[in-house]
């Protein structure tokens, strides 16, 4: 069995320095608000959430990770997350132009030690059938990368669909 504090994950290189400081905040954030938080999730559409978080109650949030403002500029992609999520939000670093940022999502500022959300995210409701089916993408892509950490040579994580 894995104990308190013995799986580490580290840096992969998948994503630049500053999203990854960024996406640990918003992770730190949102489990401080009692999320269960899974990164770099494969959606239904083709799309990959950066983080998605998932309420006890089952509320799912979507955060859409923004390192620069040229990444903004070059993504056209984000209003695709909304199908999948009952609020979207965009995550920055602080001193990032966020008056660039959609007013119809939510924004937190972050960075590798934690953040806050300054503008909350309207709601707009998952259908159950696609609330049961996103849930179930987000615990299979966590269960995978778990057990792929244990077992490195299982190739789990391709039973995730991450």
């Amino acid at each position: 069995m894995i104990g308190p504090g013995q799986l580490r994950v580290t840096y992969d290189g998948r994503q630049s320095p500053a999203a990854f400081d960024i996406c640990r905040g918003v992770a730190r954030v949102l489990k401080a608000h009692g999320f269960a938080v899974v990164t770099e999730v494969a959606l239904a559409n083709g799309r990959r959430a950066d983080v998605a978080a998932v309420a006890e109650g089952g509320e799912i949030w979507i955060v859409e990770i923004k390192s620069c403002i040229e990444d903004f500029r070059a993504d056209e992609k984000w209003p695709e997350y909304r199908d999948y999520c009952d609020r979207l939000f965009f995550a920055v670093a602080p001193g990032f132009p966020s008056e660039v940022l959609p007013p119809d999502a939510g924004l937190v500022i972050a960075d590798r030690y934690g953040g806050e959300i300054v503008r909350p995210a309207p709601e707009h409701k998952l259908a159950a059938a696609r609330r049961k089916a996103v849930t179930l993408r987000m615990l299979r892509v966590a269960a995978g990368r778990l057990q792929g950490a244990i077992d490195p040579d299982g190739e789990f994580e391709a039973l995730s669909g991450s």
